[in-house]
């Protein structure tokens, strides 16, 4: 199982032809305490770059990208009643959304974790 990054501090973790993606530590660190966290409905479809949830906290409100193209097969409705375990465990159960992907080949494009480490550096 690997995990991908995007510039706009998302990660993607692909297990077959099923993603799950959420925002970075570092994302998290930025915003400050999560206080809200809009998710996507199951069934809507997205394109990469797309907006597909809104996490506010305490500093501000930031639009999550998508990191590829794919429709939404699950969402973490625990961020509903606990949206700060996007800063207790950002990489882990603070995960957004599940993506059925439309193209593998898109991860590609994406950082691996030392580019990632690079990048915020």
């Amino acid at each position: 199982m690997t995990t991908r990054y995007t510039e706009d501090h998302e990660w993607i973790t692909v297990e077959g032809d099923v993603a799950t993606v959420g925002i970075t530590a570092y994302a998290a660190e930025q915003l400050g305490d999560v206080v809200f966290v809009e998710l996507p409905e199951v069934g809507k479809t997205f394109k990469k770059g797309d907006e597909f949830a809104v996490v506010e906290s305490v500093k501000a409100a930031s639009e999550v990208y998508a990191p590829v193209d794919g429709e939404i097969v699950g969402v973490n409705d625990d961020l509903d009643g606990e949206p700060a375990k996007v800063n207790e465990d950002a990489t882990g159960g603070g995960w957004f959304a599940k993506f059925k992907l439309a193209d593998a080949s898109q991860l590609e494009g994406l950082m691996d974790e030392d580019a990632y480490k690079a990048h915020i550096a």
